[in-house]
C-alpha cells in the first residue's frame, strides 16, 4: 500500500502540483515549523510507513497514551483552569484569587517575586526594588497565612511556581494548612520544585547542583509518604522555552531532567511506583499549532514508554505523564497588544487538542505589566469559550490519524531521542549543564530565531510588519504603593512577636540536618511553625550547602 501511494504522490508531484506551482509560485522558496523544521506541502501515508496504531497510537487512556491519559479526554472533566497570579502583597494577591475563583477558575497557581524566588526576604539589602513586581513577597508564615486567607486549602488544589526555596516555601504551605485546621495528607496541588532548569535556562538558583538535587529528592520522599495527593515536582519546560528553545530542545531538555529527578529518587532507594503516580510536567504552548499538539503528544509517548520499559514500573499510573500548559509569555507583543488575545487563544487551543490537564492563559497586558484585572478575566474567558462554544472536546484527540500530526509526532519523538543520546555521551545531564551543552543549545536556537525575525523570515504581526505607531491603549495595573512599606513593617512586627528562642533552635537542628543526610523537610516545617523567615532559612541552608555561580564557557 506504502509503495502505491509513493507511486502516487510522485503522480500528484509531476501532474498537479508542480504545473500549478508554475503558474501560481508559492509564498515562499521553504516553509518550516516554529523550530525551523522544514515542512512538506503534503503529508500521506508514505509519511509514516511505520506507525503501528496499537502500538504507537493506541487507544485513550492506554499505553503509550499518544492519544492522552484518559480514555474519556475532556468528555467527562475538563482540564483544570488555574490561573497563574501574584503580585504586591499577599493581601493584594489574595484578593485576585478570591476574584478569580468566583469568575470560573478551578485552581490557584501562585507567582512569586523575585526576592522570593532567590531565598529573601522582602527587607533584606538583596531585594531592594523587587517587591511583588513579578509576583508575590512571601518571607513567613505570617505571608502565606494571609495569601490563603478566606480560602479554604482543603477545598482547592495549589500549584506553586518556586524553584530553589520551593521546599521551604512547601513547608510554609503546609504549615498555613495546619492553622486552617487541614492536615497535610489532604493536601491537594503542585511544588515546580525543578531545579536542573534553573541552571539551563532561568538562572534562579541558590545552590550548587548535587545539594539542590537531594532538596529535591527530599521533598519527593516527603511526599511519597505523608501527601499522597500532592504532585511534588513540576518538570517545567516552560522556561527552556521562554528562554529561547526550539519545541524538541524543550521537550528533549525537560524529559532528560525528568529521567534524571527518576534515577535520584532511585538511588535514595525509593520504589518507581511510590513516586512516579505523583510527578507531573508543565509545558509552554507556542505559536505553532500542529508543531505544539505533536510535541504534547509525542511527550505521552515518550514518557510512557521510559517508565515502563527502561525503569520497570509496574503500576499503570506510573507511565501517565500528566501535565500543565502555560501559553507562551515569550510570544506577546508590547506592541499592538491587543492581538496577545488571538495569540493566545490559538496557543490555548493547541494546548486542549495536545491533551492538557491544566492550563493558563496569558493576559494581552503581559509584556507591558501584570495582568490587570480586566486583562486577565478576559484570558480565564478564552479557556470558557474553548470549553463551552467550539466543540473542540466532544471526541478524544479528533487530530489524531492526521498524517501530518502523526508524522511530526514522530519526528520529534526521534529527535528528542538524539538528544538523550547527545547528553548521554557527556554523561548526563549535569556533567552537560557544567560543560554549557544545553544552555549554548538554547542559546543558539534563541539567535536563530532572531535572525529569521530580522530578516522578516518570519513574520511578527505588528512588530515587523503590520506595524503602527498607536501607543498602547489598554489599562496597566497598580500596585498599592504603600505595600513594600507594610510588608517590611510586618516583617519587623514578627521578629518582634515570635518566640526566638525556639526559633534559633529550629535553625539549629535544620542547619544539622543539612550537613548530615536525613531528610530535611521535617525540619523545615518547623523552622516555618517556629516563624522563622525564609531570608533566615535559606542563610542557614548556604552555609551547609553553598552558594552556586555558573562556570564561564568560551
Amino acid at each position: 500500500m506504502t509503495t502505491d501511494v509513493k507511486a502516487q504522490v510522485q503522480r500528484w508531484v509531476e501532474e498537479t502540483y508542480n504545473p500549478t506551482r508554475a503558474k501560481l509560485p508559492e509564498r515562499q522558496p521553504t516553509f518550516i515549523t516554529q523550530s525551523s523544521v522544514p515542512i512538506k506541502p503534503l503529508y500521506t501515508p508514505a509519511d509514516i510507513p511505520d506507525l503501528d496504531y496499537v502500538r504507537d497510537l493506541g487507544f485513550p487512556g492506554e499505553y503509550p497514551f499518544t492519544r492522552g491519559v484518559h480514555a474519556t479526554g475532556q468528555r467527562g472533566k475538563l482540564w483544570t483552569m488555574r490561573m497563574f497570579a501574584g503580585f504586591g502583597t499577599a493581601e493584594e494577591t489574595n484578593a485576585r484569587y478570591k476574584y478569580l475563583l468566583s469568575q470560573g477558575n478551578m485552581g490557584l497557581s501562585v507567582a512569586f517575586d523575585l526576592a522570593t524566588l532567590m531565598g529573601y526576604d522582602t527587607d533584606q539589602p538583596e531585594a531592594l526594588g523587587e517587591f511583588g513586581k513579578c509576583g508575590v513577597a512571601i518571607s513567613s508564615l505570617r505571608d502565606m497565612e494571609i495569601l490563603f486567607d478566606g480560602i479554604p486549602l482543603g477545598d482547592v488544589s495549589t500549584s506553586m511556581t518556586i524553584n530553589s526555596p520551593a521546599a521551604v516555601i512547601w513547608a510554609f504551605y503546609i504549615a498555613a494548612a495546619e492553622k486552617q485546621g487541614v492536615p497535610m495528607a489532604n493536601l491537594r496541588g503542585t511544588l515546580q520544585n525543578d531545579i536542573l532548569k534553573e541552571y539551563s535556562a532561568q538562572k534562579e538558583y541558590i545552590f550548587p547542583p548535587e545539594p539542590s538535587m537531594r532538596l529535591v529528592t527530599d521533598t519527593i520522599e516527603f511526599g511519597s509518604k505523608y501527601m499522597p495527593h500532592w504532585n511534588t515536582i513540576s518538570i517545567s519546560g516552560y522556561h527552556i522555552r521562554e528562554a529561547g528553545s526550539t519545541a524538541v530542545q524543550e521537550l528533549a531538555f525537560t524529559l532528560a531532567d525528568g529521567l534524571e529527578y527518576v534515577r535520584w529518587a532511585l538511588k535514595r532507594g525509593l520504589d518507581i511506583d511510590e513516586f512516579a503516580p505523583r510527578l507531573s510536567f508543565f509545558f509552554n504552548v507556542h505559536n505553532d499549532f500542529f508543531e505544539e499538539i505533536a510535541k504534547l503528544r509525542a511527550a505521552r509517548r515518550i514518557w510512557a514508554r521510559e517508565m515502563r520499559e527502561t525503569f520497570g514500573a509496574k503500576n499503570p499510573r506510573s507511565w501517565l505523564m500528566r501535565f500543565h500548559c502555560q501559553t507562551a509569555g515569550v510570544s506577546l507583543t508590547a506592541q499592538q497588544p491587543e492581538n496577545n488575545l488571538v495569540r493566545v487563544a490559538i496557543q490555548a487551543l493547541a494546548a486542549v487538542l495536545g491533551g492538557t490537564q491544566s492550563l493558563h492563559t496569558n493576559s494581552m497586558d503581559e509584556a507591558l505589566a501584570l495582568p490587570s484585572e480586566h486583562a486577565v478575566t478576559l484570558a480565564l474567558r478564552t479557556q470558557q469559550i474553548i470549553a463551552h462554544e467550539t466543540g473542540v472536546v466532544n471526541t478524544v484527540d479528533p487530530l489524531g490519524g492526521s498524517y501530518f500530526v502523526e508524522a511530526l509526532t514522530d519526528q520529534t519523538e526521534k529527535a528528542v531521542y538524539d538528544y538523550f543520546r547527545r547528553i548521554d555521551e557527556l554523561g548526563g545531564v549535569i556533567p552537560a549543564l557544567e560543560a554549557g551543552f544545553i544552555q549554548q543549545e538554547i542559546a543558539d536556537a534563541s539567535y536563530r530565531h532572531q535572525v529569521e525575525m530580522d530578516s522578516q523570515q518570519r513574520v511578527i504581526v505588528g512588530v515587523n510588519e503590520y506595524v503602527s505607531e498607536d501607543a498602547p491603549g489598554i489599562p496597566i495595573l497598580q500596585m498599592d504603593p504603600r505595600g513594600y512599606e507594610r510588608q517590611c513593617a510586618r516583617l519587623a512586627q514578627l521578629r518582634l512577636e515570635r518566640d526566638n528562642e525556639r526559633m534559633s533552635q529550629a535553625l539549629a537542628a535544620l542547619k544539622t540536618a543539612c550537613a548530615g543526610t536525613e531528610n530535611v523537610m521535617p525540619y523545615l516545617l518547623d523552622a516555618a511553625r517556629s516563624d522563622a523567615t525564609l531570608g533566615e532559612i535559606i542563610q542557614v541552608m548556604r552555609q551547609v550547602f553553598g552558594v552556586y555561580h555558573e562556570p564561564v564557557h568560551i
